[in-house]
């Protein structure tokens, strides 16, 4: 069977592989079809089909980065495909610019290589680091291992054979619809969008009422001085016997804002910037793009008012100013993928420990309020506490489809869980270790989860120790 172009259209449901290859492109665009007062049926059309590789990483954030480069150190031919125009995810186009825990083994070459780029500062289990700067490391960690990358394309299509094993996905682009077959692929879009198409049940929002977390627009700041705002700012002003999250509301109240997010961050980055977060969007969802859009235009518009509420008060502010605003703004919350196992609350509070353990997690259930200031009153607060935990590796493999492994946040658990293994560091480790056993499967001819984890845990070392 030709793998090279199928046929995809609002009648092919799944698409079905055609044999010819050769395609007109104008014909891609034409869009004579049927229209109904409140719908559109898209006539079928057919999609060429790109290089297949072994391993194809959707989304590029921590997750993705990660399990790209030690797919490829394993031995496998890897693609990934990202949205944004650059690599990173809330790293970079999400503006970010803050790692935590960095003491982990799947940050510590990336730490080092950023360092020697000048583009980052160590501030105890923290990482500052400028988002430019790890725009351009992530692209030369790439090419140094070989990851083929290609950005600016929005996937918008699984497929899946008869037997619901992973085929390819589609994009849309530049180059107008594209297919990209793999032998193994990763969910790394934080949100779960391939998992969803490929048909994956998931889970959104708290179970008792399905609110989810709150979404903020961060900000590069600039023009104060870090001597003179050390109160207000993240680690400086605790290293002087401040508390800078009180600090900085109450400046921005004084100034005559009352942001939405009551425990508004200033954090010192270097050389004279910072990163800004002092917005939350409540009531948003991942899959509505209504919410995106004013989410997005609400929280920048917070932002600018924000600074002016500073500069208000004269010196130290008279000259703070916003650099950028993130071109992505940062979702907490999305999917949670059901997968072959699923890390509960339980797991947190009892300490659970597994064969197949992919990190050891610590962090505390941090779950931001769900509800906007005026509407807390009586509502949970989430608190939970967490002993050390593993993650495995079968919370990695999605249930429903095979050929299909998640990273990041949107891996396998509940709300609870969730708000404890979310943060970027942790995702990093998911990566990895969803990389090395896509790449294994990949070579050995045989589906992720019937990789041994002794012979994953072997290559993940092997991975870091090329780095």
């Amino acid at each position: 069977m030709d793998r090279r172009q199928f046929l995809f259209g609002a009648t092919a449901i799944p698409p079905a592989l055609l044999l010819s290859h050769r395609i007109a492109r104008a014909d891609q665009n034409d869009l004579t079809g049927i229209h109904k007062e409140n719908s559109f049926r898209e006539p079928e059309r057919e999609i060429p089909v790109r290089t297949p590789v072994d391993v194809l990483v959707c989304g590029s954030g921590p997750a993705g980065i990660s399990a790209a480069i030690a797919a490829a150190r394993t031995g496998a031919s890897v693609r990934v495909i990202e949205n944004n125009g650059c690599l990173g995810g809330i790293w970079t186009s999400g503006l970010l610019s803050w790692i935590y825990p960095v003491d982990n083994k799947a940050v510590q070459e990336l730490r080092t290589r950023l360092e020697s780029m000048e583009g980052a500062y160590q501030y105890r289990r923290n990482l500052a680091y400028h988002p430019e700067v790890m725009k351009v490391a992530l692209e030369d960690m790439c090419r140094e291992e070989g990851v083929a990358v290609r950005l600016h394309s929005r996937i918008v299509a699984a497929v899946k054979d008869a037997d619901d094993r992973m085929q390819m996905i589609v994009t849309e682009s530049k180059s107008g619809r594209e297919a990209w077959p793999a032998k193994v692929f990763i969910d790394c879009t934080g949100d779960g969008d391939v998992a969803a198409f490929a048909g994956c049940e998931y889970e959104i929002g708290d179970p008792e009422h399905g609110r989810t977390q709150p979404w903020s627009m961060l900000a590069i700041v600039t023009g104060i001085d870090p001597g003179e705002v050390a109160p207000y700012v993240r680690e400086l002003g605790e290293e002087i016997g401040e508390r800078p999250v009180d600090n900085l509301l109450e400046a921005i109240e004084e100034g005559g804002v009352s942001p939405s997010y009551r425990g508004p961050r200033l954090f010192y980055l270097r050389d004279g910037m910072y990163m800004l977060m002092a917005n939350h969007e409540y009531g948003r969802y991942v899959t509505d793009a209504d919410d995106i859009t004013e989410a997005t235009m609400q929280g920048r518009r917070e932002v600018w008012d924000i600074v002016q509420a500073l500069r208000s008060h004269g010196e130290p502010w008279t000259d703070l100013r916003i650099v950028a605003t993130a071109e992505h703004i940062g979702t907490r919350e999305g999917r949670r993928i059901q997968g072959r196992y699923t890390v509960t609350r339980d797991d947190l509070e009892s300490g659970a420990r597994h064969p197949d353990a992919v990190c050891e997690a610590r962090h505390g259930v941090n779950v931001h309020n769900l509800w906007p200031p005026d509407e807390r009153e009586g509502r949970p607060t989430y608190r939970v506490r967490v002993d050390r935990y593993d993650i495995p590796y079968r919370a990695l493999i999605a249930a429903d489809v095979d050929g299909l492994l998640m990273a990041g946040r949107c891996i396998s658990g509940d709300f609870y869980a969730h708000g404890s293994y979310r943060i970027t560091g942790y995702s990093a480790q998911l990566g990895q270790a969803a990389g090395v056993g896509a790449a294994l499967a990949a070579q050995d001819g045989v589906l992720p989860h019937e990789v041994e984890w002794p012979d994953i845990e072997t290559a993940i070392e092997q991975a870091r120790q090329q780095g």
